[in-house]
């Protein structure tokens, strides 16, 4: 009786471990894992007219630039203008030592009267030609010292503008600096240097965008005045005079300026700026395309010139290419994708 007892509790116990068993694999033919695709929003690109665009730096300098200074070494009697004044075409600015004028007015004075006294004799056959000529010269010779002297005691502007440096002080003897610096600031000047590439695109007369870091919420309009005929071999690079209109007079000489020159339009592929992914470690740019099957394709392009939140695609996608906007962080090559766009 203990033996059938201990027979019938082995064979319910196995029947049991072989039910657990059973149910233990079914239920894991049963379980499917499922994974969520990654989410993406989507657009479809074209070919757009795209303006070329170039930016250069220069820094702006006075449409004229004349430095205030006397011909020869003479001591700063009075200094009548300063830095910032502005200063119009015939005022005076520095009045220098006149000791040195004194001497060549008296001497021009005498000199003349000798040459009216020889002048009306010798009309009169009372002079010989030869002295009548010697006493002429003399007194050429002294009117010029003298308007020469007269200049160079008044010191005049000869342009209208603004004094943008002042060297000296009254009383000191001027050296080889010019005592002022007088800048005519409207309008203004920029010099950049342009790639040798674009030579045949840059036309005299071309109107140009200027934008200052002094002024930054301000966009001034120039006009390319001067191209430099030749390329520099050093740099492939060439020189553009731009023009600035400065009726404000808000441009200041040696401010920092940015030259933007639209120059050519292509037809080309205009996308998102979020659609461009950056592969890291490198410069290669990237942008992942939607597929008909569902999946995703990393396509590498080329970009072209960026405008506010869109960029220009030189090459790697084409027109009416479907490509993910957002949802990039989750995407590898050739993954399903689901769109929500």
């Amino acid at each position: 009786m203990k033996v059938n007892g201990i027979i019938r509790m082995l064979l319910v116990g196995g029947i049991c471990i072989a039910t657990m068993a059973c149910q233990s694999k079914k239920a894991a033919e049963t379980t499917v894992v499922e994974v969520a695709k990654p989410k993406v929003t989507t657009a479809v690109v074209h070919i757009e007219e795209v303006e070329q665009q170039n930016t250069f730096t220069g820094n702006v300098e006075g449409y004229a630039v004349n430095n205030i200074t006397p011909q020869q070494a003479r001591r700063i009697s009075r200094m009548l203008v300063d830095v910032g004044d502005k200063v119009y075409a015939g005022q005076k600015l520095a009045e220098m030592d006149n000791s040195a004028l004194v001497q060549a007015k008296a001497q021009y004075e005498n000199n003349k009267a000798n040459f009216e006294r020889s002048d009306e004799l010798y009309k009169f056959g009372g002079e010989s030609k030869a002295n009548w000529e010697a006493v002429k010269t003399a007194y050429e010779v002294s009117k010029s010292t003298y308007e020469n002297m007269l200049e160079n005691t008044s010191l005049i502007s000869p342009i209208s503008g603004v004094v943008t440096a002042r060297n000296y002080d009254n009383g000191d003897m001027v050296g080889g600096m010019p005592i002022f610096v007088v800048q005519k600031i409207n309008p203004v000047k920029v010099f950049v240097n342009v790639s040798e590439s674009l030579y045949t695109h840059i036309k005299k007369g071309m109107k140009v965008d200027v934008e200052l870091d002094a002024l930054p919420e301000q966009k001034f309009e120039g006009k390319v005045s001067r191209i430099t005929p030749s390329i520099d071999p050093t740099t492939r690079t060439f020189e553009v005079e731009v023009t600035v209109a400065n009726a404000k007079e808000l441009i200041k000489p040696g401010m920092y300026a940015r030259v933007v020159m639209n120059y050519d339009a292509h037809n080309n592929i205009v996308v998102p700026d979020r659609a461009v992914v950056k592969m890291l470690g490198s410069g290669d740019r990237y942008i992942y395309v939607y597929k008909a099957d569902g999946t995703v394709s990393y396509q590498k392009v080329e970009l072209g010139r960026r405008m506010n939140d869109k960029y220009e695609i030189l090459s790697g996608i084409a027109d009416g290419d479907e490509i993910v906007v957002t949802g990039q962080s989750a995407l590898k090559d050739g993954i399903a994708v689901e769109r929500v766009n």
